[in-house]
């Protein structure tokens, strides 16, 4: 993400889990919590594996822009 960009995304697909291989999963959707402090210095909180949310650095992930529909059934499993 680009600094001073507010993030708008609510789901997240991880493409780099290196050293991260116990919390993410790659090409998995995995929701995303606001957190306007960690998106300053490029992160981003997510609900992990461990169901917990936790900061991960956001170029591990490409974030979408999905209907209502399919963005709300995701957050529902969240």
């Amino acid at each position: 993400m680009k600094e001073g960009t507010k993030l708008e995304h609510r789901i997240a697909i991880c493409i780099d889990n290196s050293d991260y291989e116990m919390s993410l999963e790659r090409r998995k959707v995995y929701p995303i919590l606001p957190d306007a402090d960690a998106e300053c210095d490029n992160y981003v909180r997510i609900i992990d594996e461990t169901g917990e949310d936790y900061l991960f650095p956001a170029n591990r992930f490409v974030f979408l822009t999905v209907p209502t529909e399919i963005e709300e059934a995701v957050l529902a499993t969240a």
